[in-house]
């Protein structure tokens, strides 16, 4: 069970970093714009934010990513508290800004959640 919990919290740190990319790197071309579905203009006028939202995706997939390899109890507990976070985040976003979020976001985090506390 604790390698199960191992990859789910891997992918959704890959997640984030790749959430990091597109906010960052990539909002003003196309993929980053089809994240939203932009126009190049709602693209541009909104760049500085989205950078801003990705670099908070990265900081969740460094705290997973330390998480996995601490050790106990410290890795324990940082996979456990940036999985709330993660899930925090996308219940809000699904709440404010696009209901996709609870999926794409909020579920892999719960069930990734649910893998760490049952493999303790």
């Amino acid at each position: 069970m604790q390698a199960l919990a191992n990859v789910l919290v891997g992918l959704v740190a890959a997640l984030h970093a790749y959430i990091l990319v597109l906010e960052m790197f990539l909002w003003e071309r196309k993929p980053g714009r089809g994240l939203h579905g932009f126009e190049p203009e709602m693209a541009r006028a909104t760049a500085a934010m989205a950078a801003n939202q990705g670099l908070y995706n990265g900081f969740l997939a460094a705290g997973l990513v330390w998480g996995l390899v601490a050790g106990d109890p410290t890795g324990f507990r940082a996979q456990v508290f940036f999985l709330v976070c993660v899930i925090v985040a996308g219940v809000y976003g699904a709440v404010t800004a696009n209901r996709r979020i609870l999926f794409a976001q909020a579920l892999p985090g719960t069930l990734a959640l649910i893998a760490v506390l049952v493999a303790r």
